[in-house]
């Protein structure tokens, strides 16, 4: 049996006396993209800020069976973890290409990182702006961008929070394309999403986390198909829609 890559068992995030994530267990294993799906205020950010060290926690977390829990943030980034934040933090007045080498910033001294010009391959619309300021791109091109720098970190564990975030419905498909593909050239992938519709279609696994708790757990199939899912995040409209290709969508 493959051994997880990240382990979340009884995870507690508190803001003073309130918590707002209780008792959170989860799984990502190597090559996967897991979801976790919530409405706003559901504590999915809080979540992947406590996964990645932001914010203390209470519980146990493991990283290929390692501790975590006493880690700061840059050691789980030397491990291997990597957030994109809900807004991005990309650096404005620089240059695509500029953004994208800063992102290899911890290899600076020994080498290595990811290649600009693998981040060209995954993202040419990247290539056609690389010298262009960062803040003049368009949304869904500023998440492309945001990926891209993560990627240039050589991530083995990839954590999104709402990627699709403001986009328009056709750029919202565009990006779950490109995060499906990461996932299928191996790279681990935790998506947190409001948008329920778009990350289960690509999704293997996923959570449903309401008031902080894990409330519907399974594979991206049975969570299309369960009443309370499809009633709260899916409406009426058919699951079977075009969408974004991915292992969910093609049953594999």
């Amino acid at each position: 049996m493959t051994r997880p890559m990240l382990e979340a068992e009884n995870l507690v995030v508190a803001y003073g006396k309130v918590e707002a994530v209780r008792g959170v267990s989860l799984t990502v294993a190597p090559g996967r993209l897991v979801t976790v799906l919530g409405a706003n205020g559901a504590g999915k950010t809080t979540l992947l800020n406590a996964l990645m060290g932001v914010l203390p926690a209470k519980g146990a977390l493991r990283f290929e069976g390692d501790d975590l829990m006493r880690l700061p943030v840059e050691a789980r980034v030397a491990r291997g973890l990597s957030l994109i934040p809900e807004r991005r933090e990309l650096f404005a007045t620089m240059s695509v290409e500029d953004n994208l080498k800063l992102g290899a910033f911890r290899f600076r001294a020994k080498g290595g990182g990811g290649d600009l010009g693998e981040m060209y391959r995954l993202f040419p619309r990247l290539a056609e702006r690389r010298r262009q300021h960062a803040g003049t791109l368009s949304g869904g091109e500023r998440q492309m961008l945001a990926m891209a720098r993560a990627l240039m970190g050589r991530p083995r564990l990839l954590m999104l929070d709402e990627p699709s975030l403001g986009l328009a419905p056709l750029i919202v498909a565009e990006v779950m394309r490109t995060v499906a593909r990461l996932r299928d050239e191996g790279v681990a992938i935790l998506l947190v999403e409001q948008n329920a519709r778009a990350a289960l279609r690509i999704a293997d696994h996923g959570y449903v986390l309401d008031g902080g708790t894990v409330v519907l757990e399974g594979d991206s199939r049975t969570l299309q198909g369960d009443a309370r899912v499809v009633e709260t995040y899916l409406g009426s409209l058919s699951v079977d829609e075009d969408g974004p290709p991915g292992r969910a969508a093609s049953g594999r």
